[in-house]
């Protein structure tokens, strides 16, 4: 350990760690885009890697420069950093090894930031590992989310002709302008998806109603009030979230078939807020004991009823736990899919899931069910990220006292 824990054994080891992670991703990217043949360099790349982290070391300002240059100038050699397939241009095999050069020198550089040429510190060589951690935590998260959803967008871009021609070919031609969302416009033209929006938008909505209406009083009096059982309640609250829901979904089924709720909007909406109303519970009741109860002491103090306080005092200042709440339940009826499949089978009833899933078939192009992925994906993606704030709010209010 005390030999790694040196700057020009430390900066190479380091580089030539990153160096491959970045090869690895520079060579998917490129072939994501382009369509062309890009795979990583192992030799090229660590040795790249590893001459950059020695740089790094004695000389901070230059790995980036050097890295692009050198980067470049490998990228015709045996020794590329990423390797190309003979498809590929000679002006995209300069750009990915200036990019592969580019993406490894100036990081290390940042990762290496505090040591030295010489011996390094404990507390240097462990900076220097945690940086390197940490960048590699980003691509490879980030990886994971964005590769799956590239590839749907790109696909559901696509013509059947092109998928057959070749399925890996996930880059775009430009030049086919609108046409390119042909699957959209036959997705709502063909398969009445804008049926499928409203509906699964309704029932969203009605879920998020119901759940806060039996939520915010549950909430309250578990939070507030004195009552014989009031902390087992609170304890067991999440329980149901314990019974997988395969294992109720023979006695719902049964339950409805025998109610005529099947095939019914107003079924589904009875059913979701069961799902949603637990997880409500748990987090607005740590909100409310976060409050200062005498602001409520002193409204019934001048004369308000209790519903009065929790009407006038308590729901303004539970905003932001309302809005986390009501996007979380959104999202969880929005998503929903067994529910759905189980107890819907008139396509004029389909939630969007429900709608999706009759997508997966061998006689419907694959495009289209990208599309209706992409479709169901985007709207509560936004959504998240618009009111992430407020999401996290009320996931941390009332997470000290209570």
């Amino acid at each position: 350990m005390s030999m790694i824990r040196h700057g020009y054994v430390a900066g190479p080891l380091l580089g030539l760690l990153w160096a491959l992670v970045i090869a690895t991703t520079v060579a998917v990217a490129f072939s994501f885009a382009t369509g062309g043949a890009f795979r990583p360099g192992g030799i090229g790349s660590a040795l790249l890697g590893a001459g950059l982290g020695a740089l790094a070391v004695a000389a901070p300002r230059l790995a980036g420069p050097v890295g692009l240059v050198l980067g470049a100038a490998l990228a015709l050699t045996p020794l590329a950093p990423v390797v190309t397939g003979a498809d590929v241009a000679v002006w995209l095999a300069l750009l990915a090894g200036g990019t592969m050069g580019a993406a490894t020198g100036w990081p290390i550089a940042a990762m290496m930031a505090e040591c030295r040429t010489g011996a390094l510190t404990r507390h240097e060589f462990e900076g220097a590992v945690i940086r390197f951690l940490t960048g590699f935590g980003y691509i490879f998260f980030t990886a994971i989310v964005a590769i799956p959803f590239y590839v749907m967008v790109m696909t559901s871009l696509k013509n059947q002709s092109e998928l057959i021609r070749n399925p890996l070919d996930f880059s775009i031609d430009l030049s086919k302008g609108w046409d390119l969302f042909r699957s959209y416009s036959e997705l709502f033209g063909q398969f009445n998806f804008g049926s499928y929006l409203w509906t699964s938008f309704l029932v969203s909505v009605l879920t998020v109603a119901i759940t806060l209406l039996f939520a915010v009083p549950g909430a309250y009096a578990v939070a507030r009030l004195r009552f014989t059982g009031r902390a087992a309640i609170s304890r067991s609250i999440l329980l149901i979230y314990m019974v997988p829901m395969i294992v109720l979904a023979l006695p719902i089924y049964i339950a409805f078939s025998m109610l005529g709720l099947r095939n019914s909007i107003f079924g589904i909406v009875m059913i979701y807020p069961v799902t949603t109303i637990p997880v409500a519970l748990y987090m607005l009741q740590g909100y409310f004991r976060g409050l200062p109860a005498e602001i409520e002491e002193a409204g019934l103090m001048d004369g308000l009823s209790r519903l009065a306080v929790i009407w006038k005092i308590t729901l303004p200042l539970s905003m932001p736990a309302m809005a986390s709440v009501s996007l979380y339940v959104f999202m969880i009826a929005w998503n929903e899919f067994l529910l759905a499949f189980m107890l819907l089978d008139d396509p004029s009833k389909f939630t969007l899931t429900r709608g999706i899933a009759a997508l997966n078939s061998s006689e419907i192009p694959r495009q289209h069910l990208m599309a209706g992925s992409v479709i169901a994906t985007v709207p509560i993606m936004a959504l998240f990220l618009g009111l992430e704030r407020f999401m996290t709010k009320g996931l941390t209010a009332g997470s000290v006292k209570g």
